[in-house]
């Protein structure tokens, strides 16, 4: 049933794409051209035999002209539609004419596929695509910081959050760790809990673990500086609990530092003004209103 289910909604996104207005990309037998979507492409459908290709990294494509169609070398002719090509990703559509160059020099060896050139859909699955999501995150970590009351210190570290915010069906959280001793600091673990404000004992003490769905910064080790900004789904709970990040550092006995979120932290998370985006060179955003 499931896969039936899969099956209807592709064909449905392929007879949705055939209405979108065709872009062409140029290629030639000796060039292989490498297509970037600007998210993960989760289908590639190649309407010919006269192009072949596969899915090489998450978000791109390689395709080139066949040299042979059912067992027949073939010959192009300059400007000929060799075929179309359509790429699904997490939340837009792509489709390209395939249009064949007798010059190396006029087929393109990357291309870049814009949003502008892209529709969306309604995938119920990715609220928001990672690449998105990723642009985000650098928006808020070149922001200015805007809180000040969460703060913590231990072992010769400072812990601060920076900002949060909200977008979309996501809380971003940017913070920050300063080394203020000699001895750099190698994070092993990172972790994301909602626990009970007043710790008790276990028998009482209810603790849930989160998982962020995206992490800026994944490095481990940094002598003096360091900021990242964590992506977690949107979600409340009672005065009593709080959002707790736990870094601990990677040694048996290391050294451990938390930063405690209250709920009204939470609920102050600032909606994303279009301004932050202004540092960023990436011009489209589902989530921004920019009126």
């Amino acid at each position: 049933m499931k896969s039936r289910i899969l099956l209807a909604a592709i064909c449905a996104l392929l007879t949705t794409v055939n209405t979108l207005a065709k872009g062409k990309i140029y290629v030639n037998k000796v060039v292989t051209t490498h297509i970037v979507m600007p998210e993960r492409i989760t289908l590639v459908d190649i309407s010919t035999a006269k192009i072949i290709g596969n899915q090489c990294a998450d978000n791109i494509v390689r395709i080139k002209p066949s040299g042979v169609v059912d067992s027949i070398p073939t010959v192009y002719r300059q400007g000929e539609l060799l075929g179309t090509l359509t790429l699904i990703g997490e939340r837009h559509i792509a489709q390209y004419d395939i249009i064949y160059t007798v010059t190396p020099q006029g087929a393109s060896s990357i291309f870049r596929v814009p949003y502008s050139e892209t529709e969306s859909y309604i995938n119920p699955d990715v609220s928001m695509p990672k690449a998105e999501m990723a642009r985000y995150a650098w928006a808020v970590y070149g922001s200015n910081r805007k809180f000040n009351q969460i703060v913590s210190r231990a072992h010769g570290m400072r812990a601060a959050v920076n900002n949060i915010y909200s977008i979309g069906d996501y809380f971003f959280i940017d913070y920050s760790l300063e080394n203020q001793t000699k001895i750099a600091y190698d994070i092993e673990e990172l972790r994301v809990k909602l626990t009970d404000k007043k710790e008790t004992k276990a028998t009482n003490s209810q603790t849930i673990e989160l998982t962020p769905v995206y992490s800026l910064n994944p490095a481990g080790k940094f002598k003096k500086q360091y900021r990242n900004v964590l992506v977690l789904p949107k979600l409340t709970f009672p005065d009593e609990k709080v959002l707790r990040l736990e870094i601990s550092e990677n040694q048996i006995s290391g050294r451990v530092i938390t930063l405690t979120i209250e709920y009204a932290d939470i609920l102050n998370a600032d909606g994303f003004d279009a301004k932050v985006l202004n540092s960023v060179p990436y011009p489209y955003y589902i989530h921004i209103n920019r009126r």
